[in-house]
């Protein structure tokens, strides 16, 4: 899953805000068990989004995108409908 936001709209917990929603929504209306959502190492801001709407850090990949020239390292987050709400 991924959300993209403008610059003027970051900082202000919608993109926390937008992980809850789209998890809730995932597991009322389907029989999904598990949402993963990526991001780069460099993206601080998007793993603090994640971490407060309730995704689980699992890991950093090495060199699993390229962008601008460069392999850049990811990391993994997941949700778990088990999982205790945020």
């Amino acid at each position: 899953m991924g959300i993209g936001l403008l610059p003027e709209a970051r900082g202000r917990g919608y993109g926390t805000e937008a992980h809850q929603l789209l998890a809730r929504y995932l597991f009322a209306h389907t029989t999904v068990h598990r949402i993963e959502a990526d991001t780069e190492v460099e993206n601080i801001a998007e793993q603090r989004a994640l971490e407060k709407a309730g995704f689980t850090r699992e890991g950093v990949m090495r060199g699993c995108g390229w962008r601008d020239g460069a392999w850049r390292d990811g990391v993994t987050y997941s949700l778990l409908r088990t999982d205790p709400p945020a």
